[in-house]
Order: structure tokens, then C-alpha cells, then sequence
């Protein structure tokens, strides 16, 4: 990060929010990871991740504006 930008919070989820705010299930969170459709996790560790809840959000309005477009044609 460059000197001259302020730093941005972030903040970093678990699955279980991540479930609960998308309304996704684990297996299909995991799916569209592999599938290249879903925000990849940051590792915390071993065996621990976590998400960027922007990057969530970011996924859902893009979803809501896919619809949208859909919805309009």
C-alpha cells in the first residue's frame, strides 16, 4: 500500500455469515468457488478461513443487478 492512500477496514467473515447473508448453503458456497463464480476465502491458518464481507456484498448486488438486466429485457 502506497503512502499517500488511507487505509480501507476491512472485514473478514466466517462461513456461517457468509451462509447466513447469501442464503447459500456450504456445499454450494464451496461449488462456486471451484466453479469461479464466488469470492475465493482468505486463509487465517491452518484449516481456518475467512471471507472479505465486501467482496460478498460486491457478489450480491452483482446478483441483484444481473437480475435486473434479465428482468428489463
Amino acid at each position: 500500500m502506497s503512502l499517500t492512500t488511507e487505509p480501507r477496514a476491512v472485514r473478514l467473515i466466517k462461513l456461517k455469515d457468509v451462509m447466513y447473508i447469501t442464503g447459500l448453503a456450504r456445499s454450494t458456497v464451496y461449488k462456486y468457488i471451484a466453479d469461479g463464480i464466488f469470492p475465493k476465502p482468505v486463509s487465517l491458518g491452518e484449516r481456518n478461513v475467512a471471507w472479505v464481507e465486501s467482496e460478498i456484498q460486491d457478489w450480491i448486488f452483482a446478483k441483484i443487478a444481473q437480475r435486473d438486466e434479465e428482468f428489463d429485457s
